[in-house]
């Protein structure tokens, strides 16, 4: 059964760090395909964050994220693909979202999401 499991989220203060992992099972490898990071807070609409391709490992960054953000695959788990987040703001409160479009590249739409995992900013 094909799977992405999100982990890593919870409750951090303003400017705290986060580091969530999105694991996914059932694939060949998930690192023969470009993954994204989407989140979407209460309220409110799905917004895309990051990628990165698996082709020529490619990252991509929404403007709201970008230099807080990085996005990467584990280099000890082909499985894995990561998103640290630093300088964390309230505004970064959601429902994180890894997911894939079994393509190589980033400019495919992505189909596949995993369950998410709740991140937190507050004092």
């Amino acid at each position: 059964q094909v799977q992405l499991v999100e982990s890593g989220g919870g409750a951090v203060q303003p400017g705290g760090s986060l580091r969530l992992s999105c694991v996914g099972s059932g694939f060949f490898t998930l690192d023969d395909y470009a993954v994204g990071w989407f989140r979407q807070a209460p309220g409110k609409g799905r917004e895309g964050l990051s990628c990165i391709s698996s082709a020529d490992g490619t990252t991509h960054y929404a403007d709201s994220v970008k230099g807080r953000f990085t996005i990467s695959f584990d280099t000890a788990d082909k499985n894995t693909v990561l998103l640290q987040m630093n300088s964390l703001k309230p505004e970064d409160t959601a429902v994180y979202y890894c997911a894939t479009n079994f393509r190589q590249f980033c400019d495919s739409e992505f189909t596949f999401y995993g369950q998410g995992t709740n991140v937190t900013v507050s004092s």
